[in-house]
């Protein structure tokens, strides 16, 4: 009788994106060998710093050694990870624009890419999402930078998020995923409520409510509406409560955006 080979689990992780780093450092943190200098969860995370998403150092991962490499396409530059490859290392590069995605990917990456169990918090993150239901009722539009103002468009993950929550991006149709429009243009776009993350900009109630006086704002926790790892177990409810509580317009009471 024969057995079957198995392939060793990776025992060196490099981690170029944060979401990532978080996940594996929620299950094996003595895996991560290097991590970039975005990677802030957990805090205490003990691994070599080897640059930032967009510009990691490939001779500091080198001579880190590692069995794997964790990227995704949309935080990873294609040339630097096809440099990578070039050096004989093995890339696993995701690709994540809805929940399903990102459920499916982080499988894919702990326990295909890391042979290590799935998570329990992985499972709870699915039926927490997946038992969510609509809590508001809203367009909407949703900066993630100023200088210039540019928004959620088309095909993204944290626009997935909220659509499961009843809010409808006024930019869902656009021709780009992260499109620069013009303050006026946003103002005019005809949202019910202006939604504001604090990453990667870090809007607050001092910076960005006040570019949109006739508008509602809800100021959500970007890691809630954008990391995919261990923060999507609170993620429905932290978005949930923030588009039920928005600041009022102006000073005015907001209107009303529960669900009918």
């Amino acid at each position: 009788m024969t057995r079957e080979r198995r392939t060793p689990a990776p025992h060196r992780v490099v981690s170029l994106v944060p979401s990532l780093t978080e996940a594996i450092a929620a299950c094996a943190p003595e895996s991560l060998v290097g991590v970039t200098d975005w990677c802030s969860h957990p805090a205490d995370l003990a691994a070599e710093r080897i640059g930032g998403t967009k510009n990691p150092d490939p001779a500091r991962i080198l001579a880190l050694a590692p069995d794997l490499v964790v990227a995704n396409e949309e935080e990873n530059r294609p040339t630097d990870l096809e440099a990578l490859r070039a050096a004989g290392l093995t890339v696993l590069v995701t690709v994540i624009r809805t929940l399903d995605e990102a459920l499916a990917e982080l499988e894919r990456v702990l326990v295909t890419g890391c042979r290590l169990p799935r998570p329990a918090w992985w499972e709870e993150a699915r039926e927490n999402w997946h038992a969510v239901r609509p809590v508001v009722d809203a367009p909407v539009i949703v900066p993630i930078w100023r200088r210039p103002w540019m928004v959620l468009g088309r095909d993204t993950f944290a626009g997935d998020l909220l659509s499961r929550l009843g809010a409808r991006n006024r930019f869902a149709d656009a021709s780009d995923r992260y499109p620069r429009v013009p303050l006026p243009d946003l103002r005019a776009a005809g949202a019910g409520l202006v939604v504001l993350p604090d990453e990667p900009y870090a809007f607050g109630p001092g910076d960005g409510p006040e570019a949109f006086p006739e508008l509602p704002a809800a100021l959500v926790d970007g890691r809630s509406l954008t990391w995919y790892g261990p923060s999507l177990v609170e993620a429905p409810h932290r978005l949930g409560a923030a588009l039920l509580d928005p600041l009022p317009p102006a000073g005015r009471p907001a209107p009303g955006l529960g669900s009918p």
